[in-house]
């Protein structure tokens, strides 16, 4: 964070300070009184289950110097209506202190994470980069994000959520993109929003709010997508696997799970070796190499830097190689998109290893009126890509409508993550096992289980 002291913060958020206003604000600020930096603001914010006005003076015990509070505490705070809203203004008052910094916004039904870590790898190859830890995406993490920054910050990355019309619009007015980036719309939070086109206007708010002179990196995975800067005075660039794109990936070829292509930009031609596990990382490496041709960085360090990245973010594709089992970790979020990409890999990986395929598959939320023909759907789908063994954990209705005697793929029903462990007993050497569901039904504890379970096998304990 650039260093600003108390009193010219308290002017910035517009609140009242209770104590010196040379207080000197070196760290951007924190939620969590137990991993606060030295020189950082504590923001004591209200949860369901805590009230961070509680733990303020721990908080400044371990480190921090300010606290932005709703009420008058025993230690240097300055006290404002909303603490949220104080931490946008003063987030935004640091962004257009750094004029030079180029900011990008990430948002689409899938794939943000993963993009927002690509894009950060390469970026950081030329230049100082700041980009969202894990998925931190929406009024909270933005602004975290953006405080991060200092002087010598070349870029930022900031992955963009939304849950309702308008939120991204406000996380645009904090951080004012001068690149903006649409992924795809899926029907990830289709019972929010009621409808793909409700998702499509969520997401390009983001196109619409960019800085004057800006640039929209969209896909061409989905019908409304490209159209998202039309009649916009916006710069244009399309990423996809077909000629129409300006960024695009040919000679694609599928290696123990992951993908090689031919990475094609306005620039030229140059071979990518992913490390990333799945087909579906495709549309994010060419998203990334999108926003770094815009940028005019040369194209052998695009190639090189998507070829050498790794996922910085938790339970996503995690590859586990244990004796004689692959185990692929990807616990942190679902919707059908995304369960089909990750059904696509895992039948990539049994074919290539000749053992049995296992698909533990726990529920997708938000799924709203289409949740029991979407789930329904995936069942049907992992059929016909040959997987051997289906386990349905808590939701039955992968299962509907297949037959459960006489088919090639065994249907397993789960009541929950401690009945399906007992699966593990019947896994052989060569297997390959996936666990994936939404993020709240915390399949990686799941996976951690099944990992120990068969490790207890091959060791010989019970």
């Amino acid at each position: 964070m650039i260093e600003l002291t108390s009193g010219d913060i308290a002017k910035i958020v517009g609140g009242e300070l209770f104590g010196p206003s040379d207080i000197l604000v070196t760290r951007a600020p924190t939620f969590d009184s137990r991993t606060v930096e030295t020189g950082s603001i504590f923001l004591a914010l209200k949860g369901e289950h805590a009230d961070g006005h509680d733990f303020a003076r721990q908080a400044i015990e371990h480190g921090a110097v300010l606290v932005f509070s709703t009420r008058k505490l025993d230690v240097a705070c300055i006290v404002v209506e909303n603490v949220l809203t104080a931490l946008g203004k003063l987030a935004h008052f640091v962004r257009l202190k750094l004029a030079s910094m180029t900011v990008i916004g990430i948002t689409g039904s899938q794939g943000k994470t993963t993009t927002k870590d690509l894009l950060g790898w390469v970026l950081s190859l030329q230049g100082e980069t700041v980009a969202s830890l894990g998925s931190f995406n929406n009024e909270l993490g933005v602004p975290i994000t953006l405080l991060r920054c200092t002087e010598a910050t070349r870029y930022c990355v900031v992955e963009m959520g939304a849950r309702h019309i308008g939120d991204i619009r406000f996380l645009c007015q904090i951080s004012e993109p001068d690149i903006g980036v649409v992924l795809e719309v899926g029907s990830a939070h289709f019972g929010e929003f009621g409808s793909r086109e409700a998702i499509a206007q969520a997401k390009s708010e983001i196109i619409q709010n960019l800085r004057e002179g800006g640039t929209a990196i969209l896909g061409r995975y989905d019908e409304l997508t490209p159209k998202m800067a039309d009649g916009l005075n916006v710069t244009v660039l399309t990423f996809g696997q077909t000629h129409e794109a300006d960024v695009r990936a040919t000679d694609i070829d599928i290696r123990e799970g992951r993908a090689h292509f031919d990475l094609v930009t306005p620039d030229g031609r140059a071979a990518v070796a992913l490390r990333l596990v799945g087909a579906h990382q495709i549309p994010n490496a060419l998203a990334a190499a999108s926003v770094c041709t815009a940028l005019h960085i040369p194209l052998d360090v695009i190639a090189g830097g998507l070829s050498t990245a790794e996922l910085r973010s938790k339970w996503r594709m995690e590859l586990h190689e244990l004796k004689d089992l692959l185990l692929i970790n990807d616990s942190y979020n679902a919707n059908p998109e995304s369960m089909a990409a990750a059904l696509r890999t895992l039948s990539f990986f049994a074919q290539e290893r000749g053992g049995q395929s296992w698909a533990f598959l726990g529920k997708m939320h938000e799924l709203g009126m289409s949740s029991r023909k979407d789930h329904a759907e995936i069942g049907a789908l992992a059929q016909s890509l040959g997987i051997d063994h289906l386990v349905c954990v808590d939701e039955p209705d992968y299962g509907r409508g297949l037959p459960s005697v006489g088919a090639e793929m065994v249907l397993h029903y789960s009541r929950d993550k401690a009945d399906a462990l007992s699966i593990a007993d019947h896994f052989s050497p060569g297997d390959v096992v996936l666990v994936k569901a939404s993020r709240a039904e915390r399949m990686e504890e799941l996976a951690e289980e099944l990992m120990t379970r068969w490790e207890q096998r091959g060791s010989g304990e019970q």
